[in-house]
């Protein structure tokens, strides 16, 4: 360890001047001594870098997403060309040039993270055999070795003799038990971490060797802070425990607020958003337009957990607009369906009505008109038209029946004019 430390001793100077300024300003309050003042001094120094660290954890979300989405091409790439392994290779760097990918950027906040991590190390290795280094002086480092953090020097590791723990004025039971538990709050806290973002981060319709590349960290990094964890110092061991905290918090963050797709998460998350967007009418907030942004542009895209959603926001009287925003159904200039398709104008347009079905004998007779409310009732009162207007009983004799043959009977050859009417037939 001390080894690696030394080759990042070019950022020692920077990290010290950092907590010594901290430190100037937290032991005009809790004392210069104290290890209040230091602890402090070495949490804010976390915070102030996790801060700065943000844009590559934003660019990390992002990559470790687009590698989920690639896994199945992946696989297929490994499956078609497993005796070829440089072809792979080329094909596997193909499919990131064309998305657009790096699968290192998912590792982007560690790996600029780890020069400060060493250089801290440097500089509480230096407290600890009792060297100046970087901007501490004699005086600031007689001030760091008093530093006690429950009765444990800043300096001081679980491994550490009883006698080397005796030079730095504590006690080597009190330095084993502080030791301890902080290395168990530090494996626990990156056990959780990489357990909700499998649990509840990841999209579960797609079973991928990544799925099981992260449960197999989220067992064996745990473990290796609790073997690497002996041999840090106590301000060390503040350092990491504190931004394995700021992780878990931010990773919290992100799941409530910008779930993976696919996930339980995002299955949470638009159940809260449909019944905060019922309830007011509309989307408040930039990150959630951004969401029903991005639903509606999949369309016919949209997984179980977002198809649900367009659904309860149409029965709700909603449509979720191509710019994130949400209108009502009557008003809305273009009523998004589930499919993704846009139907234009004001109110929605009238169904087609079909047609009513005719008889036979209506079609051969040319037809008959559509029901109208203009046609006269049938009435039990005498009809105002004259006599003349009235048809003969004759002509009514002559009309084919509904249901008749093709022919009338003037065309069967039967004689014309009024008959003698056919006595009923006796049952």
């Amino acid at each position: 360890m001390d080894t690696i430390a030394s080759l990042f001793s070019f950022i020692t100077t920077p990290v010290s001047w950092v907590i010594v300024q901290f430190h100037s300003v937290y032991g005009k309050i809790f004392g210069p001594d104290t290890g209040w003042a230091w602890g402090l001094s070495i949490v804010s120094l976390v915070i102030l870098i996790r801060i700065c660290l943000i844009p590559l954890f934003v660019k990390q979300i992002k990559a470790t997403r687009a590698m989920q989405t690639l896994q199945p091409e992946m696989k297929k790439i490994q499956e078609r060309y497993k005796s070829d392994k440089q072809r792979q290779s080329e094909e596997m760097m193909k499919l990131y040039k064309e998305t657009g990918t790096n699968p290192l950027s998912s590792c982007l906040p560690i790996l600029a993270q780890s020069p400060f991590f060493f250089a801290l190390y440097h500089v509480l290795n230096g407290i600890a055999t009792g060297k100046t280094i970087g901007v501490i002086d004699d005086q600031l480092l007689a001030s760091a070795r008093k530093a006690h953090i429950f009765g444990a020097p800043l300096a001081a590791k679980f491994t550490d003799s009883a006698d080397k723990v005796a030079q730095l004025g504590a006690q080597i039971t009190d330095v084993r038990v502080v030791t301890a538990i902080m290395i168990v709050l530090m494996s626990a806290s990156q056990f959780y971490t990489q357990r909700q973002l499998m649990t509840k981060n990841v999209d579960t319709t797609v079973k991928t060797p990544f799925m099981q590349q992260q449960k197999m960290l989220m067992y064996v990094f745990p473990v290796m802070f609790a073997v690497f964890g002996i041999n840090f110092p106590v301000g060390v061991l503040v350092y990491w425990l504190t931004t394995n905290v700021w992780t878990m918090g931010q990773q919290m963050y992100v799941i409530h607020n910008n779930p993976t797709p696919g996930s339980k998460a995002q299955a949470a998350y638009l159940e809260r958003l449909t019944k905060h967007v019922t309830q007011h009418g509309k989307t408040r907030k930039r990150s959630e337009k951004t969401i029903v942004k991005a639903i509606v542009a999949k369309g016919r895209d949209r997984n179980e957990f977002e198809r649900k959603f367009i659904n309860a926001l149409n029965k709700a009287g909603l449509a979720a607009q191509a710019d994130g925003t949400v209108m009502k159904s009557e008003s809305a200039a273009a009523v998004q369906s589930e499919d993704g398709t846009a139907t234009t104008g004001g109110a929605a347009a009238p169904k087609r009505q079909q047609p009513k079905r005719q008889s036979k004998a209506q079609r051969q007779s040319g037809g008959a008109k559509a029901p109208d409310d203009s046609e006269p009732k049938t009435s039990l009162s005498k009809s105002d038209e004259p006599e003349d207007a009235k048809p003969s009983a004759a002509a009514k004799k002559a009309e084919p029946k509904p249901g008749g043959g093709t022919r009338s009977k003037a065309q069967s050859g039967q004689r014309k004019g009024p008959q003698r009417p056919k006595s009923p037939s006796k049952k």
